[in-house]
């Protein structure tokens, strides 16, 4: 097999040749490591390519039997690896923990290979940082991939792997979807499990999952991640079925609320509206009732929260600062964490019981205004993919509280969700005008995400993506 062959597949399509004995494991990670070596000098997307790449384990039956994979740089672990968090405060440090979701993957043929770049702590949806620089999107190489699974996006936008772990805690695995003309799904709270040590990850606002370019690779990575397992504390209602089961499934008349006003301080971009009307025609087409809906819940409430799990999640950095033999400092976080650090520090306890009351309102306001819908069709993203540097934490000249205030404006579509607990998934249905994708995202209510996958294969099969590629991509370095 060549290069341009390899990038051709998604991960499903990779495992079918493994199993039809057309292409070997050991292959796949060879051609994963060229198109590395080609293109990770010019997009910066791989803190580390493991030496050993070509001996690590993975079943040889699972669904993605023999696919290379890279993992996200925090989230779930590899015992004995390296995972640094994007920061020199963790640099060198690796945990004695397997992840069960680390476990799944390997049951299921991933092979892991590595790790990807992302901001420090994954605080902003950028892809900036003193520690590993800027990784740059594979469509407009002067534009960031997104945050925070920065690294992991752009690996799979330009085709050194097909599949990649993801982490979303306010919107981190889709916004670089939607900058790198991805699918992101950001799964319910519980469907998979973050075991043995993180199982509720920003008070249960965090979930791990993928970023891919197929609905079939999504439905599949589903299939392979979702389960409890003892002592987690969400537990959702197991699926009907198995994910790739709905892939052949008829999607019934929905009822549908389509999100055409801003709910948040920045406006949507033009052409970004368009593209989310465009979507409601289609749908439409498809039988489903569409609605405009009106804002949900009050921007505010959501800085609040957004800003208040920052502070307590930056407060408990002491204990894991003298755990590596380091100082909380300007040697060891940059600037904006820094800030938000010390701000955490000076809060009396009682400030969190203020940040859980207003999550509850949120849920609440929401549930209230979209519990008539069957599903939501929003914006994932108001605008382009921004320069590098602007929102970053990286950023001299901005405030905490200015990247707060960015926070909730730029992702006003997202967060909210991660609150709430409900999926929703990022898909790549358009370019702009700029040749930069389009991102539009549909929101299930809370465990649907069957739904998902046969309204996510309805939109791929209308509006098909595949042959999109980005001009950084394996194939083009054959």
């Amino acid at each position: 097999m060549k290069l341009h062959e390899y990038a051709g597949y998604d991960a499903t399509g990779l495992a079918d040749l493994i199993r039809r004995r057309e292409v070997t494991a050991l292959e796949l990670v060879q051609l994963a490591r060229e198109a590395h070596d080609r293109i990770n000098p010019i997009i910066n997307a791989v803190v580390e390519f493991y030496e050993d790449a070509e001996t690590v384990v993975g079943s040889d039956t699972g669904p993605f039997c023999g696919v290379p994979f890279l993992r996200k740089d925090s989230g779930p672990s590899e015992a004995g690896r390296l995972q640094e968090h994007g920061s020199r405060l963790f640099e060198g440090f690796r945990p004695s923990v397997e992840s069960y979701y680390t476990e799944r993957a390997r049951a299921a043929g991933l092979r892991i290979l590595g790790r990807t770049t992302q901001p420090e702590f994954g605080t902003t949806g950028l892809s900036d940082s003193i520690a590993r620089g800027i990784t740059h999107n594979p469509w407009k190489l002067e534009r960031t991939a997104g945050g925070s699974s920065s690294g992991s996006a752009a690996v799979v936008a330009a085709a050194i792997v097909p599949i990649a772990s993801g982490g979303d805690g306010g919107g981190s695995i889709r916004i670089p979807a939607a900058n790198c003309g991805l699918v992101g799904l950001n799964p319910s709270r519980g469907r998979i499990s973050g075991g043995p040590n993180r199982q509720d990850a920003s008070h249960g606002n965090g979930r791990n999952f993928v970023l891919c370019r197929t609905v079939r690779d999504m439905a599949t990575a589903l299939d392979v991640f979702c389960g409890f397992h003892p002592g987690d504390p969400f537990i959702i209602t197991p699926p009907e079925r198995p994910y790739v089961e709905e892939l052949v499934k008829q999607t019934c008349r929905l009822r549908i609320g389509v999100a055409t006003s801003p709910w948040g301080a920045v406006t949507v971009d033009p052409g970004i509206l368009d593209a989310v009307n465009r979507t409601a025609l289609h749908l439409e087409a498809m039988g489903h009732i569409v609605e405009e809906m009106k804002p949900p819940y009050d921007s505010a409430d959501y800085r609040k929260v957004v800003a208040g799990m920052f502070y307590m999640g930056f407060a408990s950095l002491d204990d894991t600062a003298h755990s590596l033999g380091r100082a909380v400092n300007e040697e060891t976080l940059e600037p904006i964490n820094l800030e938000l650090y010390k701000i955490g520090k000076s809060l009396p306890l009682s400030y969190a019981e203020e940040i859980f009351a207003c999550a509850r309102k949120i849920r609440v306001d929401v549930g209230e205004a979209t519990k008539d819908f069957d599903i939501l069709l929003t914006p994932t993203m108001p605008c382009s993919p921004l320069p590098h540097g602007t929102y970053s934490t990286t950023n001299k000249n901005l405030t905490a509280a200015q990247l707060m205030d960015a926070d909730a404006a730029l992702y006003q579509y997202l967060g909210v969700f991660n609150v709430t607990g409900q999926p929703s998934v990022s898909l790549p249905l358009f370019h702009g005008a700029d040749g930069l994708p389009i991102g539009i995202q549909i929101v299930g209510r809370f465990g649907g995400e069957a739904t998902l996958v046969r309204i996510a294969r309805d939109l791929e099969e209308a509006i098909p993506w595949s042959t999109r590629r980005a001009p950084v991509f394996a194939a083009n370095a054959d």
